[in-house]
């Protein structure tokens, strides 16, 4: 199977037993680092990710993978935090951090621009509305090649 069949696969499996226990599937990487693989999987919940949270989730995610013998060879599983600049990917990403900073990075010019720092006003059709500066600028989904929370201490 292909790393984005594996990848696709584990995420169909994992993401509702994280649901369940109140965790979400924020994003995974399968690849080859160095002479081994590694699953890594991002996870969150509301009011943050704890340790014990991760090792739960480690542990829900390998018992699901061993039965289902997804990967047939080694691996290494690590589960952790988006981290506080967190990627947004999906409609509900952009609004659930309504209100907070975004950057944005586009695949082709939109406005003049590819790369946008700005407030997330909203997001209805697979479009996000971001205020930069008071500018709106209305960003289709489909042309965002990388979206994360913008924290500024």
């Amino acid at each position: 199977m292909a790393e984005e069949g594996v990848a696709e696969k584990v995420a169909s499996l994992s993401a509702p037993a994280l649901k369940e226990r109140g965790m979400e599937l924020v994003s995974l990487e399968y690849r080859k680092e160095g002479s081994g693989w590694v699953l890594r999987l991002f996870i969150d919940r509301d009011g943050g990710v704890t340790l014990d949270d991760c090792a739960d989730a480690s542990r829900v995610v390998e018992a699901l993978l061993d039965a289902d013998d997804i990967i047939p060879h080694e691996y290494s599983l690590e589960v952790s935090s988006p981290g506080l600049n967190r990627p947004l990917k999906k409609d509900a990403d952009f609004r659930r951090f309504i209100g907070k900073t975004a950057r944005i990075k586009t695949f082709e010019g939109i406005d003049g621009s590819r790369n946008f720092k700005g407030r997330i006003e909203g997001c209805e059709d697979s479009v996000v509305v971001l205020n930069v500066d008071g500018t709106v600028h209305h960003i289709p989904l489909k042309k965002i090649a990388k979206a994360n929370i913008e924290y500024e201490f």
